[in-house]
């Protein structure tokens, strides 16, 4: 099931290009990935074929626009003006390398002289407002609000001695990324759904007891103002649950949700660009200039509000 995504995801792949065999294997990874009873929907690869092939899409797209490639080599730390803003120095990126289980992976592989890793490195941007100071012409200003930019949560994925193997990788996570997405949505839909169902049920039950008189209650008691206020509540759970799908309708509730998320995956799962000027002790400036540099970042974003800076690196290993 993994290696098909090899054909489906080679560079310059596009949905109308992919055979039709792989397209359903592509369906069933979605199935699987979100929820397998979707199969019991009639027509449901149907259904889901042109949400598919818009994710395939999609996803091919936003590797291969990824780049340029950065070399993540500390001998060039002092040259390379996305490097000296991602690490404090050349010594903690050797450390963050020396460290990482997946280039140790690769060392340790059989093989002459050295080679070239290929991965992907993600980061955190962090932005804190500061006091600190600062030149107007000749006079020190002091406790000058200032906000203070840094990289931290470094971490290298899919790391290969091949690119065009590291961009397959980057190609199946982002697909599976989008079914993550669809399942949490399907997972709240259920917890919802089954909470009301739950609040319905005691309700119901208070609700016949009270009717049967139960509780002791009697005529004139303030029995029938609870009754009343029981049934207005049962009919808002009632709307509530018809909303979200009838009971022999959530499996076609639940196969909307992965065509939604996987027909708009541009939406739910994109890369944006961003400008970024710094000075050398990393605080945010609005232009560039002789102290202040300036450099583009690679956003990688989703729906549920991660915001990750992303690069695709070469790492001698």
């Amino acid at each position: 099931m993994l290696r098909f995504l090899h054909s489906i995801f080679r560079r310059g792949t596009r949905g109308g290009a992919v055979p039709e065999s792989l397209v359903n294997k592509a369906i069933e990874r979605a199935v699987d990935g979100t929820d397998p009873w979707i199969r019991a929907v009639f027509g449901y690869k149907k259904k889901l074929r042109p949400a598919v092939l818009h994710a395939i899409d999609h996803v091919v797209s936003l590797v291969d626009g990824t780049g340029p490639i950065l070399a993540l080599d500390p001998q060039r730390y002092d040259e390379e003006t996305n490097l000296r803003t991602y690490f404090i120095s050349a010594s903690e990126m050797g450390l963050f390398l020396e460290r990482d289980p997946g280039l140790a992976q690769l060392r340790g592989k059989p093989g002459d002289g050295q080679r070239v890793a290929t991965g992907l490195l993600l980061m955190e941007k962090q932005e804190r407002l500061t006091l600190g100071a600062a030149m107007s012409g000749d006079v020190v200003l002091r406790d000058v609000p200032q906000v203070t930019v840094s990289f931290e949560g470094h971490r290298l994925i899919d790391l290969n001695d091949k690119e065009e193997e590291t961009r397959y990788l980057l190609k199946r996570r982002a697909y599976d990324h989008l079914l993550r997405i669809a399942l949490g949505r399907i997972t709240e839909i259920k917890t919802r759904r089954g909470n009301l169902e739950k609040h319905r049920t005691l309700l119901g039950s208070k609700l016949s007891l009270l009717r049967r008189g139960g509780f002791g209650f009697g005529p004139g008691s303030g029995a029938e103002p609870d009754v009343a206020t029981l049934e207005q509540r049962l009919a808002q759970i009632e709307e509530q649950l018809l909303e979200i799908g009838k009971d022999d309708k959530m499996l076609e509730v639940y196969l909307g949700v992965v065509a939604d998320v996987l027909g708009r995956a541009e939406e739910h799962l994109w890369v944006g660009k961003e400008t970024l000027v710094v000075d050398r002790m990393g605080i945010k400036r609005k232009e560039a200039g002789p102290e202040a540099r300036e450099i583009n970042l690679d956003v990688l974003c989703d729906a549920e509000g991660r915001r990750l800076v992303v690069s695709l690196v070469n790492i001698p290993t």
